[in-house]
């Protein structure tokens, strides 16, 4: 099994998998592997790019950081929820955050495109200025809802669906505050996880429900496969994709990583290869890639 990440990973800056990695990904079916792409998108905004980048119908698109599985044609693996009590807990912990905040509903129409609601926030204007062209691409599916703690309910005040993730986008700074101050309130009742662009000083705090990663949502895969991690190859670029990077037995950090990110991964002993615009995902695979294991089986 080799699982990938998409942004800064897979895709290139322009939005797009490049011939060299397509036909990387399609060199490993042939020699037996299965391919998921595990990112922190959720599916519908993951399969904007994945439908035209030469995936099969049988591939797996890990999304929203592990917490749903589902194959490229839309069948359901797998998907975890936030239960009510703790959404409603991670409400009243929001505090100065509550303007940069966003509830993820996994609300996939038949057509494969999300349904209205999918997300859910209560101020546009600061994620507009932190994420503007993702709030673009997707303004067609989000709500806003004041108090966001309306999302949660249906009809009647009855308990309506439960998100899959919430999520946090702000400056480095403030996102590290807020990492810092959910830390220590959330008493394992769900999973943190960052992505960084030090570049843009842009950090993005995934709160999932508990125990959920895109290395938990690996093991799933894996055991439903009859495989182990003995199995897995991972190649990722960032600091979220740091579970099934520890999972693996071949792990492999892009150059593009992050600085502090590149200094484990030395430590660690990974390969680590050139930047996800020259095709680094084909590079780790060229050179790190178990052909003859596969072939064995």
């Amino acid at each position: 099994m080799i699982a990938i990440d998409m942004d800064g990973t897979l895709v290139h800056p322009g939005g797009t998998v490049s011939d060299a990695n397509q036909a990387s990904l399609q060199r490993a079916r042939e020699n037996g592997a299965r391919i998921v792409i595990a990112t922190g998108r959720r599916h519908s905004y993951a399969m904007k790019v994945l439908r035209t980048a030469g995936m099969q119908q049988d591939d797996i698109v890990l999304s929203s950081n592990g917490t749903v599985a589902r194959t490229i044609s839309g069948d359901l693996i797998f998907r975890d929820t936030m239960p009510l009590s703790t959404a409603e807990w991670l409400c009243t912990q929001l505090g100065e955050y509550r303007n940069a905040f966003v509830f993820t509903f996994d609300k996939l129409g038949p057509h494969g495109e999300d349904m209205p609601g999918a997300l859910v926030l209560e101020e546009l204007d600061e994620l507009h200025g932190s994420i503007g062209k993702w709030m673009e691409a997707n303004a067609p599916f989000i709500r806003r809802i004041v108090p966001i703690e309306d999302a949660l309910l249906g009809e009647n005040g009855q308990p309506g669906q439960l998100p899959i993730q919430a999520m946090l986008c702000g400056s480095m700074d403030r996102m590290e505050r807020a990492m810092a101050e959910l830390a220590t309130t959330h008493d394992d009742r769900v999973s943190l996880h960052r992505t960084e662009y030090p570049g843009r000083d842009l950090c993005i705090v995934d709160i999932l429900p508990r125990g959920c990663s895109k290395g938990s949502g690996l093991r799933r895969l894996l055991a439903l496969e009859g495989m182990t991690p003995d199995h897995l190859m991972a190649i990722g670029d960032n600091w979220n994709d740091m579970p099934m990077l520890e999972l693996a037995r071949w792990p492999a950090l892009m150059g593009n990583a992050p600085e502090t990110l590149r200094e484990l991964a030395t430590q660690q002993g990974w390969p680590i290869t050139c930047s996800h615009d020259l095709d680094g995902v084909s590079e780790a695979m060229a050179l790190h890639f178990p052909v003859s294991v596969l072939s064995a089986r």
